[in-house]
Protein backbone atom coordinates (compact mmCIF):
# COMPACT_ATOMS: atom_id res chain seq x y z
CA UNK A 1 0.00 0.00 0.00
CA UNK A 2 1.44 3.44 -0.93
CA UNK A 3 2.54 5.56 2.03
CA UNK A 4 0.03 8.28 1.25
CA UNK A 5 -2.94 5.91 0.98
CA UNK A 6 -4.10 6.44 4.63
CA UNK A 7 -4.03 10.21 4.04
CA UNK A 8 -6.06 9.89 0.85
CA UNK A 9 -8.53 7.61 2.64
CA UNK A 10 -8.84 10.18 5.43
CA UNK A 11 -9.48 12.94 2.89
CA UNK A 12 -12.19 10.86 1.24
CA UNK A 13 -13.83 10.17 4.58
CA UNK A 14 -13.72 13.84 5.50
CA UNK A 15 -15.29 14.73 2.15
CA UNK A 16 -18.08 12.17 2.69
CA UNK A 17 -18.87 13.66 6.10
CA UNK A 18 -18.77 17.21 4.76
CA UNK A 19 -21.05 16.36 1.83
CA UNK A 20 -23.58 14.59 4.05
CA UNK A 21 -23.56 17.48 6.52
CA UNK A 22 -24.13 20.13 3.84
CA UNK A 23 -27.04 18.16 2.42
CA UNK A 24 -28.55 17.73 5.89
CA UNK A 25 -28.22 21.45 6.67
CA UNK A 26 -30.05 22.27 3.42
CA UNK A 27 -32.80 19.69 3.87
CA UNK A 28 -33.21 19.42 7.65
CA UNK A 29 -31.84 22.66 9.08
CA UNK A 30 -29.42 23.41 11.88
CA UNK A 31 -31.31 21.87 14.81
CA UNK A 32 -32.00 18.49 13.19
CA UNK A 33 -28.46 18.07 11.87
CA UNK A 34 -26.30 16.34 14.47
CA UNK A 35 -22.99 14.50 14.39
CA UNK A 36 -24.83 11.31 15.38
CA UNK A 37 -27.36 11.71 12.55
CA UNK A 38 -24.58 12.18 10.01
CA UNK A 39 -22.66 9.20 11.40
CA UNK A 40 -25.77 7.00 11.18
CA UNK A 41 -26.42 8.07 7.58
CA UNK A 42 -22.87 7.20 6.59
CA UNK A 43 -22.72 3.97 8.59
CA UNK A 44 -19.91 5.32 10.72
CA UNK A 45 -19.34 5.55 14.44
CA UNK A 46 -19.76 8.87 16.18
CA UNK A 47 -16.14 8.63 17.29
CA UNK A 48 -14.94 8.26 13.70
CA UNK A 49 -17.01 11.25 12.62
CA UNK A 50 -15.76 13.31 15.54
CA UNK A 51 -12.19 12.50 14.56
CA UNK A 52 -12.63 14.60 11.40
CA UNK A 53 -15.14 17.15 12.72
CA UNK A 54 -15.13 17.32 16.54
CA UNK A 55 -18.22 19.54 16.67
CA UNK A 56 -21.21 20.68 14.65
CA UNK A 57 -19.76 24.19 14.72
CA UNK A 58 -16.89 23.02 12.54
CA UNK A 59 -19.40 21.63 10.06
CA UNK A 60 -21.16 25.00 10.03
CA UNK A 61 -17.86 26.60 9.02
CA UNK A 62 -17.72 24.11 6.15
CA UNK A 63 -21.22 25.26 5.20
CA UNK A 64 -20.14 28.91 5.27
CA UNK A 65 -17.18 28.12 3.04
CA UNK A 66 -19.30 26.11 0.64
CA UNK A 67 -21.84 28.91 0.28
CA UNK A 68 -19.21 31.59 -0.25
CA UNK A 69 -17.12 29.51 -2.64
CA UNK A 70 -20.25 28.90 -4.71
CA UNK A 71 -21.03 32.62 -4.42
CA UNK A 72 -17.61 33.49 -5.82
CA UNK A 73 -17.95 30.97 -8.66
CA UNK A 74 -21.31 32.50 -9.64
CA UNK A 75 -20.24 36.15 -9.37
CA UNK A 76 -16.79 36.25 -10.95
CA UNK A 77 -17.79 35.31 -14.53
CA UNK A 78 -20.47 38.02 -14.48
CA UNK A 79 -18.02 40.62 -13.21
CA UNK A 80 -15.75 40.07 -16.20
CA UNK A 81 -18.36 41.49 -18.58
CA UNK A 82 -19.74 44.39 -16.52
CA UNK A 83 -17.77 47.67 -16.21
CA UNK A 84 -20.25 49.76 -14.20
CA UNK A 85 -19.49 49.94 -10.46
CA UNK A 86 -23.06 49.89 -9.15
CA UNK A 87 -24.03 47.05 -11.49
CA UNK A 88 -20.95 45.13 -10.39
CA UNK A 89 -21.99 45.55 -6.77
CA UNK A 90 -25.47 44.30 -7.63
CA UNK A 91 -23.91 41.17 -9.14
CA UNK A 92 -22.09 40.41 -5.89
CA UNK A 93 -25.12 41.09 -3.69
CA UNK A 94 -27.60 39.26 -5.93
CA UNK A 95 -25.53 36.14 -6.43
CA UNK A 96 -24.95 36.06 -2.68
CA UNK A 97 -28.69 36.03 -2.06
CA UNK A 98 -29.08 33.32 -4.70
CA UNK A 99 -26.75 31.01 -2.75
CA UNK A 100 -28.72 31.55 0.46
CA UNK A 101 -32.01 30.57 -1.17
CA UNK A 102 -32.02 26.83 -0.31
CA UNK A 103 -31.54 27.61 3.39
CA UNK A 104 -34.37 30.09 3.90
CA UNK A 105 -36.84 27.66 5.47
CA UNK A 106 -34.33 26.92 8.24
CA UNK A 107 -32.62 30.32 8.37
CA UNK A 108 -34.09 31.20 11.76
CA UNK A 109 -32.39 28.19 13.35
CA UNK A 110 -29.00 29.24 12.02
CA UNK A 111 -29.58 32.80 13.20
CA UNK A 112 -30.53 31.66 16.71
CA UNK A 113 -27.32 29.65 16.96
CA UNK A 114 -25.10 32.37 15.51
CA UNK A 115 -26.48 35.57 17.04
CA UNK A 116 -24.34 35.55 20.19
CA UNK A 117 -21.11 37.55 19.73
CA UNK A 118 -19.28 34.69 21.49
CA UNK A 119 -20.67 32.05 19.15
CA UNK A 120 -17.97 30.45 16.98
CA UNK A 121 -20.46 30.40 14.11
CA UNK A 122 -21.16 34.13 14.33
CA UNK A 123 -20.32 35.43 10.82
CA UNK A 124 -17.95 37.99 12.38
CA UNK A 125 -16.14 35.49 14.61
CA UNK A 126 -12.50 34.55 14.12
CA UNK A 127 -13.61 31.06 13.11
CA UNK A 128 -15.69 32.53 10.25
CA UNK A 129 -12.87 34.73 8.92
CA UNK A 130 -12.04 32.55 5.91
CA UNK A 131 -15.56 32.59 4.49
CA UNK A 132 -16.02 36.31 5.21
CA UNK A 133 -12.74 37.04 3.43
CA UNK A 134 -14.15 35.49 0.25
CA UNK A 135 -17.02 37.98 0.31
CA UNK A 136 -14.78 40.94 1.07
CA UNK A 137 -12.44 39.98 -1.77
CA UNK A 138 -15.41 39.77 -4.12
CA UNK A 139 -16.45 43.30 -3.20
CA UNK A 140 -12.85 44.49 -3.59
CA UNK A 141 -12.80 42.92 -7.05
CA UNK A 142 -16.09 44.61 -7.91
CA UNK A 143 -14.78 48.02 -6.83
CA UNK A 144 -11.26 47.76 -8.24
CA UNK A 145 -12.36 46.36 -11.59
CA UNK A 146 -14.95 49.02 -12.35
CA UNK A 147 -14.26 51.46 -15.15
CA UNK A 148 -13.92 55.05 -13.94
CA UNK A 149 -15.58 54.40 -10.57
CA UNK A 150 -15.15 58.08 -9.68
CA UNK A 151 -13.91 57.28 -6.21
CA UNK A 152 -10.65 58.49 -4.67
CA UNK A 153 -8.17 55.70 -3.95
CA UNK A 154 -8.45 56.03 -0.17
CA UNK A 155 -12.23 55.58 -0.30
CA UNK A 156 -11.97 52.64 -2.70
CA UNK A 157 -9.64 50.92 -0.23
CA UNK A 158 -12.10 51.34 2.64
CA UNK A 159 -15.31 50.60 0.73
CA UNK A 160 -15.22 46.75 0.58
CA UNK A 161 -15.36 46.38 4.37
CA UNK A 162 -18.47 48.55 4.46
CA UNK A 163 -20.04 46.60 1.62
CA UNK A 164 -19.47 43.35 3.52
CA UNK A 165 -21.28 44.74 6.55
CA UNK A 166 -24.15 45.78 4.29
CA UNK A 167 -24.12 42.24 2.87
CA UNK A 168 -24.57 40.79 6.37
CA UNK A 169 -27.36 43.23 7.19
CA UNK A 170 -29.10 42.37 3.92
CA UNK A 171 -28.83 38.68 4.79
CA UNK A 172 -30.37 39.42 8.19
CA UNK A 173 -33.30 41.18 6.49
CA UNK A 174 -33.59 38.18 4.16
CA UNK A 175 -33.94 35.80 7.13
CA UNK A 176 -37.09 37.64 8.25
CA UNK A 177 -38.44 38.21 4.74
CA UNK A 178 -41.51 36.03 4.22
CA UNK A 179 -42.45 37.54 0.84
CA UNK A 180 -42.59 35.28 -2.20
CA UNK A 181 -39.03 34.49 -3.20
CA UNK A 182 -37.88 37.10 -0.64
CA UNK A 183 -38.83 39.78 -3.16
CA UNK A 184 -38.80 42.49 -0.49
CA UNK A 185 -35.10 41.85 0.08
CA UNK A 186 -34.44 42.26 -3.64
CA UNK A 187 -36.37 45.52 -3.71
CA UNK A 188 -34.43 46.79 -0.70
CA UNK A 189 -31.21 45.98 -2.50
CA UNK A 190 -32.31 47.82 -5.64
CA UNK A 191 -33.30 50.90 -3.66
CA UNK A 192 -30.02 50.91 -1.77
CA UNK A 193 -28.00 50.66 -4.97
CA UNK A 194 -29.98 53.49 -6.57
CA UNK A 195 -29.18 55.64 -3.55
CA UNK A 196 -25.51 54.70 -3.79
CA UNK A 197 -25.44 55.60 -7.49
CA UNK A 198 -26.80 59.04 -6.64
CA UNK A 199 -24.34 59.54 -3.78
CA UNK A 200 -21.14 58.36 -5.51
CA UNK A 201 -20.44 61.56 -7.48
CA UNK A 202 -20.54 63.52 -4.23
CA UNK A 203 -17.51 61.57 -2.98
CA UNK A 204 -15.32 63.71 -5.21
CA UNK A 205 -16.26 66.87 -3.30
CA UNK A 206 -13.47 67.56 -0.74
CA UNK A 207 -15.80 68.39 2.15
CA UNK A 208 -17.89 65.24 1.68
CA UNK A 209 -14.87 63.07 0.91
CA UNK A 210 -13.52 63.69 4.40
CA UNK A 211 -16.85 62.82 6.00
CA UNK A 212 -17.20 59.67 3.92
CA UNK A 213 -13.69 58.57 4.77
CA UNK A 214 -14.41 58.97 8.48
CA UNK A 215 -17.68 57.08 8.08
CA UNK A 216 -16.04 54.19 6.23
CA UNK A 217 -13.26 54.03 8.80
CA UNK A 218 -15.87 53.92 11.56
CA UNK A 219 -17.57 50.96 9.90
CA UNK A 220 -14.20 49.25 9.71
CA UNK A 221 -13.79 49.74 13.45
CA UNK A 222 -17.24 48.21 14.01
CA UNK A 223 -16.19 45.16 11.98
CA UNK A 224 -13.04 44.83 14.03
Amino acid sequence: MPADEPERKGDRTRLRIRTAALQSFRENGYDATTIRKIADELGMSVGATNYHFPSKNQLIQELYLDVQQTHRAAAEPLLTTEPDLVKRLKIVYSTGLDQLGPYHSHAGEFLSAAVSPRSPINPLSAESAASLAIVQNLFAEAVDGAESPGLPADLRALLPRTLVLAHLLLALFWVYDSSDGQSRTRRLLDRGLRLLKTALPMARLPILRSVLKDLLSLVGDVRT
